[in-house]
This record gives C-alpha cells, sequence and structure tokens, in this order.
C-alpha cells in the first residue's frame, strides 16, 4: 500500500540556510515519527509558497543517506490571499503496512495552523 505521508514547517526568513536547515528538520521527524526506509519512497513532492525562491528544499533531502535515488520534485503553493507564508510542505508517497490512522503527520513553527487536528503531542526537535 502506498500511504501520503504529509508534513509542513515554516522558516522565518527567505534564506538558503534556513530553507536547507527547516527540511531537513521535517524531514528527518517525518521519517523517525513513520519509520520510514528510503527504500519504501516512491516519490517526494515538496512545495514551497510564492515567498520562498532563495533555495531548492529538496537539497535537504539529498543530505541524508540512502536518499540518493529517490525521486523528489520541488513546485510552488498557489498563492490564496491569507495562506500561512514562508511555508515548505512536503509529501512522501510511502508503501508502508501503517494504517492510515496510524500514519504520523508533522506540523512544525507555524505551520501547526494548517492541520491542528493533526496535532497529538509534541514532536522532539
Amino acid at each position: 500500500m502506498i500511504r501520503g505521508i504529509r508534513g509542513a514547517i515554516t522558516v522565518d526568513r527567505n534564506e538558503e540556510q534556513l530553507i536547507i536547515q527547516a527540511t531537513e528538520r521535517l524531514l528527518e521527524t517525518l521519517i523517525n515519527e513513520n519509520s520510514i526506509e528510503p527504500d519504501h519512497v516512491a516519490s517526494v513532492f515538496i512545495s514551497v509558497t510564492e515567498d520562498i525562491d532563495a533555495a531548492f528544499p529538496a537539497k535537504g533531502l539529498r543530505t541524508f543517506d540512502g536518499w540518493t535515488y529517490v525521486p523528489v520534485m520541488c513546485m510552488r503553493e498557489i498563492p490564496v490571499p491569507g495562506a500561512l507564508s514562508l511555508c515548505i510542505r512536503i509529501m512522501l508517497h510511502v508503501n508502508t503496512n501503517i494504517e492510515q490512522k496510524n500514519i504520523q503527520h508533522v506540523y512544525l513553527e507555524q505551520a501547526e495552523v494548517l492541520r491542528p487536528d493533526l496535532i497529538t503531542k509534541e514532536v522532539s526537535q
């Protein structure tokens, strides 16, 4: 079964280092919370709001061992008026036996407002 695992995080400023670090933090948390192995990942979509253009967040994923061959695509979010700014969103498509209700979606920093219904516990940094 392929499951979608979602996550999002915000950055304070549109700076390359902040974008890469935030992406790494979010991915590390998603990987740890869901026990994800790179060989089980079909693909990764990473989107950013239109105010993020200083770096490709996919560079953050490439720092993880074993993730070299995982297909990744970066894209822009729809610029809906009033939407959360400076936000990086990730969708992992993972082959897993975990039931949908037991998937741990991760929302960090200001992105917690996107899905407060999925924030069930404090995620460690």
